[in-house]
């Protein structure tokens, strides 16, 4: 059987779709035929732009996703314009730095909700509608510190390393209903939250001295994995944790 990766006539619910990585799977994934609601606080003018040059159909969703009190209403609004809901991609994330022992309740409790509760309850909410249909899948967007630990990222190491636990949980739970569950960990890439690391010459150079690849990744470059996991594809895929990492792993 030849493997498809076309996802015509399929909704995709993206958060975090304003910039970086979650603009780039949102792009890839019109580009392979989905409609696609992006969710997220600040505008998205440019993804849709980018979406509908290329003859993509996009909507947008303004939510803050430090509570879970838009869930319901996301799934609605993917319904209501494009009339299903079919692929979940739980991106958005924040990130606070601090060295352990004078990190804050607040810092944690921040990055908590965004990164892990809130991706917790929207995949919920999403099932509810595709476990009807037989068929979804839910990409959430994990990280190497769902692998490794990290230095002065607590929460956000936590919250990775949750989310890539509840990855595999939703995945024992929902694979017999037809949802593929399955997350992306991204290695080292140009993204807002790693401009810190990226102008820190120190830091920056051992980070490039261990990626095999020699060089930080773009977020285009993780729109093929977003595919594969969002298409009939990867039909027989579940609960994995899929590194685009330039190697760093295998260092």
């Amino acid at each position: 059987m030849k493997p498809s990766f076309d996802l015509s006539g399929r909704t995709a619910i993206v958060t975090g779709a304003n910039t970086g990585i979650g603009q780039a799977i949102a792009v890839a994934l019109a580009a392979a035929g989905a409609a696609v609601l992006g969710v997220g606080r600040s505008g998205m003018s440019e993804t849709e732009t980018m979406i509908g040059s290329a003859g993509g159909r996009f909507a947008s969703f303004s939510a803050d996703l430090s509570t879970i009190d838009p869930v319901d209403d996301i799934v609605e609004a993917a319904v209501s314009a494009f009339g299903s809901v079919d692929i979940l991609v739980n991106n958005a994330g924040i990130i606070r730095r601090a060295d352990a022992i004078d990190f804050t309740e607040a810092d944690w409790d921040a990055v908590m909700d965004v990164n892990l509760k809130t991706a917790f309850f929207l995949s919920q909410a999403a099932a509810k509608r595709m476990i009807p249909n037989a068929r979804g899948k839910i990409i959430n967007i994990a990280s190497m510190l769902s692998f490794q630990g990290g230095i002065r990222i607590p929460s956000y190491t936590a919250s990775k390393s949750g989310l890539a636990g509840l990855t595999r949980l939703l995945a024992c739970e929902w694979a017999a209903k037809g949802i593929n569950v399955n997350a992306i960990a991204p290695g080292y890439f140009v993204t807002n939250n790693t401009t810190a690391l990226r102008e820190d010459p120190k830091r920056s150079g051992d980070i490039l001295g261990r990626i095999p690849a020699g060089r930080w990744g773009n977020p285009e470059e993780l729109g093929g994995a977003a595919v594969f996991l969002a298409s009939d594809a990867s039909a027989y895929v579940h609960g994995t944790i899929l590194p685009v990492d330039g190697g760093w792993l295998a260092r």
